[in-house]
């Protein structure tokens, strides 16, 4: 009899042990590629150290197409799938119809709600082209289960909200957390008093210190190929005005560059926690939370800058109050997963890299447009235009739509002409993508990234080292090389099994893992797999 007890009383637990976690927390950090997590690991103390020492660490994942961006890497990470899948092949492309250059999310039919909308920008999901995980829980759950997502970039908030989720994004023409009328016709009253509590706007006319001592700091503050936009100079102390009187649209943008950005962008997420009530019931819900500071302090100042050493420190420090209001929300940390992940990693300053004696330069992406349009214009006369969207060459004109100029001549000798450049590893058309030889391995990259009316008529690769961008100092990203396309991934919390693999994982298998521990199906176009060494089933 005593026996016979025991037995029902573990049978009657299975199904509480069986549960998906209540909350899952997805985290983005722009542009943390696995060189940097690894470089900064031992000096991380908080939250993102500890989440690394506890969770199930995968510190080479490595995308697998060609173009590493922001508003591709988001997507790939909500579908499990790559661009050929679902559509978001950079994050802008010239429109076949209009032959201008538009961003991957813009939804003229919906646009942001409470600020003014520049054309042909972001914001809404029409040009998704496959389910993500927020729509896959929406509909596992029968509308019971709630997705939110927050960013300070709209292409990152909106790209892991899919269709079925909220997005909300910083807007810096108005200061404040937005969304697209896609989502809601009306803010929530959760969101208003967030908004109005202007967080932003305290850090006016203060400045960005070192979090340590300098002498913890790794090589020289001030180097020539570092930018200054926005006020921000070169070396710390960093002002936060951007050069104005008052809180406005450059303060903003500075704002968005220091890591002030990721202490807003967690008390945004606490507050979509409570106002949205996430992870209040055994019903799962998802909070996506995208840390854009890291990616701005990137692009200005590079990987191996003392500003992204300090970010860092910063970022650790942030999460602590993240992962508490998570773990409280979801009623302790048996109902919690984290899932930490980058979209991108990121070049170094082309310079510092011929500083170090390698073979790196930096290519402005103006000149080679120049070049190539100067080439189609002396073989095909001024009736072929060259467009041009970084690695993506876009032939257009009225000799093209006639037919008096056959195409597929044009793309070839594009191609030609820019696999001769010194800077070019590869280059190939779009008739020719699927059957020409690739010893190399980077055309399987280039189809993985490609979605036809949306890549370009021919498309390249840089050499590694060169680094296109149209700036004159700062970095980029972009390319399939391991500085771009190596990224970490952390999984930590309820049913993740601990330790360090040192396999190499694609982060399509993102998607599909989280899937897998919510008990749901796999989003619709996933070509990625569940990792199932991490699961434990508890």
């Amino acid at each position: 009899m005593i026996r016979a007890l025991a037995l029902m009383a573990a049978l009657a637990a299975l199904p509480a042990a069986a549960r998906p976690p209540r909350l899952t927390l997805l985290i983005t950090v722009d542009a943390l590629g696995s060189d940097v997590l690894l470089r900064n690991r031992p000096r991380l103390q908080g939250a993102l150290g500890r989440l690394l020492d506890t969770g199930a660490y995968f510190p080479y994942a490595r995308y697998a197409y060609a173009k590493c961006r922001t508003a591709p890497g988001h997507t790939t990470l909500a579908t499990g799938a790559n661009p050929w899948r679902h559509g978001i092949v950079d994050n802008r492309w010239v429109d076949a119809a209009s032959g201008k250059l538009v961003y991957a999310y813009v939804d003229p039919t919906h646009p942001v709600l409470e600020a003014t909308q520049k054309p042909g920008s972001d914001s809404g999901p029409a040009n998704l082209m496959a389910e993500t995980l927020a729509d896959r829980l929406r509909l596992a759950t029968q509308e019971r289960g709630k997705t939110v997502s927050m960013s300070f970039k709209s292409r990152s908030a909106i790209a892991m909200a899919g269709r079925l989720g909220q997005a909300w994004w910083f807007d810096a023409s108005v200061g404040k957390f937005v969304t697209g009328t896609w989502y809601t016709k009306e803010f929530p009253a959760w969101m208003k008093q967030f908004n109005e509590r202007k967080l932003a706007d305290a850090s006016f006319g203060k400045k960005w210190e070192l979090m340590r001592p300098r002498e913890e700091y790794v090589g020289e503050d001030d180097r020539s190929y570092e930018a200054d936009s926005y006020g921000l100079g070169r070396t710390f102390p960093h002002p936060l005005t951007g050069g104005l009187s008052a809180p406005g649209t450059d303060f903003y943008k500075a704002y968005a560059v220091s890591p002030d950005s990721h202490t807003l962008l967690v008390e945004a997420a606490k507050a979509a926690i409570a106002g949205e009530g996430l992870g209040q019931d055994a019903v799962p819900d998802l909070l996506a939370v995208s840390f854009s500071g890291t990616d701005e302090v990137f692009h200005e100042y590079g990987p191996y800058s003392w500003e992204m050493q300090d970010t860092m420190l910063r970022l650790d420090q942030a999460l602590g109050a993240l992962f508490t209001a998570a773990e409280r929300a979801a009623g302790g940390r048996a109902n919690l997963t984290i899932v930490l992940v980058a979209d991108h990693g990121g070049a170094t300053p082309p310079e510092q890299w011929a500083e170090a004696g390698l073979p790196a330069q930096r290519i402005q992406p103006k000149a080679v447009l120049q070049e190539v349009s100067a080439m189609v214009k002396e073989r095909f006369g001024p009736d072929v235009t060259v467009l041009m969207e970084e690695m993506d060459v876009y032939l257009r004109g009225p000799a093209l739509e006639s037919g008096k100029v056959d195409g597929a001549q044009v793309r070839r000798a594009v191609a030609d002409f820019l696999a001769k450049q010194p800077h070019v590893l590869t280059a190939v058309t779009r008739d020719e993508l699927y059957t020409a030889p690739d010893p190399m391995g980077y055309l399987t990259a280039v189809r993985k990234g490609y979605f036809p009316g949306r890549s370009g008529d021919v498309m390249y690769v840089p050499r590694p080292f060169h680094v296109l961008y149209y700036a004159p100092d700062g970095s980029n990203h972009g390319t399939p090389h391991s500085y771009d396309a190596q990224v970490p991934v952390v999984f930590a919390g309820k049913g993740i099994k601990p330790g360090l693999y040192l396999t190499e994982t694609d982060p399509v298998n993102v998607a599909p893992t989280i899937a897998a521990l919510l008990e749901m199906g796999m989003p619709a176009s996933a070509e990625g797999k569940p990792l199932t060494e991490v699961l434990t089933g508890k």
